[in-house]
């Protein structure tokens, strides 16, 4: 099995393990942030996102679940890039940082697929990782803090 391609996740809101401002939390206006994506392999039919915080109380909460994203090197403020999933807010949508205390770390990952995933807008995390077993070409994350005040 040859080794996975690295994908480099940059945004121009926040550095990566940078605090993530405001207005992309749940304190502010909850626009997902922009994302740039850069070494997409050839061959790469789509993109997943997931974004989650593994501090959070109760285990890791699901922010974000999308895939059948273009493989372009954009994702866009506040957009629909692809099918979203149901997050642990049960909401097809982005739910911005909103931890009940201290400082916690969302994790944006990444990952390049050699196919596009034939999924219920209803599945959940666990159902995306799994269809896209055996697929994925290249990852790469993108890790933001974020502390209430």
């Amino acid at each position: 099995m040859t080794a996975l391609k690295e994908l480099r996740i940059t945004s121009p809101a926040f550095k990566d393990k940078g605090l993530i401002p405001t207005k992309y939390t749940s304190d502010g206006a909850d626009f997902n942030p922009p994302l740039n994506i850069e070494g997409i392999p050839e061959g790469t039919k789509s993109l997943v996102l997931i974004v989650d915080d593994p501090d959070a109380p109760m285990g890791t909460w699901d922010h974000w679940i999308v895939w059948n994203i273009p493989p372009v090197g954009k994702i866009e403020e506040n957009s629909v890039p692809g099918t979203e999933g149901l997050n642990d807010f049960r909401k097809h949508s982005y739910g911005g940082p909103s931890p009940p205390s201290g400082t916690h770390r969302y994790f944006f990952k990444v990952y390049a697929l050699d196919t596009n995933l034939a999924l219920s807008p209803n599945s959940r995390k666990k159902d995306v990782e799994n269809a896209m077993k055996g697929h994925v070409l290249a990852r790469g994350e993108l890790v933001g803090l974020y502390r209430r005040r």
